[in-house]
């Protein structure tokens, strides 16, 4: 048996395995509406979930399909470029911009010891702000002007109507998972009063035969609150269960894969745990996906909630902020923030 052969074996074994339930789809829309009560019952399934999985689906969330389609047909469109069009736009010290193959080795894994690069390529955009905004005449770290394609104006339009709705629609979400911890719905309000947002486009390129340890995205938990992935055309994403299982998310067209990061760990000493996942596309096209990562301000102070700690469970970790844990990761996984990195 082929080493393809053997890995789509596996994969089928462990979706097998899986319960089907473990990965629910929620409908959301009840929130956005302001239902009475909506919070409430979305809280109970987010907490359900968080604490088992930390992955979960959402339905009825209010963005766009045209929306969507059109983020992706963008993306598709910005990877084909030449190899000397995406380099002028290469990634600084700031993480935004294109990254190319070979730029990113992740070394935090809590489940596997990754040492080759992933087999994809990558372009960040934050939110979209002018030259004379405070924070970039400030030089805010962690903050700076985005790297567009300067004949490529309806790829700059569609990133940037994407981000807006996303962040609109994903802060949303915030006062449900506030209520998953027990906590008021407004706990985390002043945290994501001004949130800290990325978009990650990302091309993985067929990989039917990966070899030792070679992954589009090795497993790796994210850094942020929570992340909204919309569901790609091809599969490629794994998720790890608590006993050690890959499993795929419900692909259901339409829908946002939700997940749990590290900020949200930290808040929940550990209640709701960030999940591993990993990408392999082992299709024989072209994958893309455009996640989009919420996390607090860089400011905001991570520390242990309160109905997460007692005297039998203290906390796991001393208070941050989220620019500080943040550098600390980009300084780790990425060879352009390292000394002598080609990037920096």
């Amino acid at each position: 048996m082929s080493g393809a052969a053997q890995a789509s074996a596996a994969q089928a074994s462990a979706a097998r395995h899986a319960d089907p339930g473990r990965i629910p789809v929620l409908d959301i829309g009840p929130l956005l509406a302001n239902a009475p009560g909506a919070c409430a019952m979305l809280a109970r399934e987010v907490a359900r979930t968080s604490a088992d999985t930390g992955f979960l689906v959402v339905a009825n969330h209010g963005i766009a399909p045209d929306l969507v389609g059109h983020a992706f047909a963008q993306a598709a469109r910005f990877f084909a470029l030449d190899a000397e069009r995406k380099l002028a736009l290469k990634i600084g010290q700031y993480n935004i911009g294109y990254l190319p193959f070979g730029g990113q080795t992740v070394r935090h894994s809590p489940v596997n010891r990754n040492t080759r690069p992933n087999f994809s390529e990558s372009f960040y955009i934050t939110r979209d702000r002018a030259p004379d905004h405070p924070d970039i005449v400030n030089q805010k770290p962690l903050i700076a002007l985005n790297r567009w394609p300067a004949d490529m104006p309806e790829f700059r339009a569609a990133m940037v109507a994407y981000y807006g709705a996303m962040e609109a629609m994903t802060q949303r979400l915030v006062p449900a998972f506030a209520a998953a911890l027990d906590l008021p719905q407004d706990y985390f309000a002043p945290a994501f009063a001004e949130p800290h947002c990325t978009l990650r486009l990302i091309h993985y390129p067929p990989q039917p035969d990966p070899g030792d340890n070679e992954f589009g995205f090795a497993p790796h938990t994210d850094n942020n609150f929570i992340t909204f992935l919309a569901q790609s055309v091809l599969p490629g994403l794994e998720v790890r269960t608590p006993e050690g299982e890959w499993i795929r998310p419900p692909s259901v067209p339409g829908t946002f894969v939700v997940n749990t990061g590290a900020m949200l760990g930290r808040y929940s000493n550990d209640r709701f745990k960030p999940t591993p996942h990993r990408v392999i596309n082992r299709n024989d096209a072209s994958r893309y996906a455009i996640p989009f990562f919420l996390g607090p301000n860089h400011d905001s102070e991570i520390a242990c909630v309160p109905t997460c700690v007692s005297p039998d469970n203290p906390p796991r970790y001393e208070p941050t902020t989220y620019g500080a844990f943040a550098s600390r990761l980009l300084a780790l996984n990425f060879a352009h923030r390292q000394a002598g990195g080609e990037y920096a």
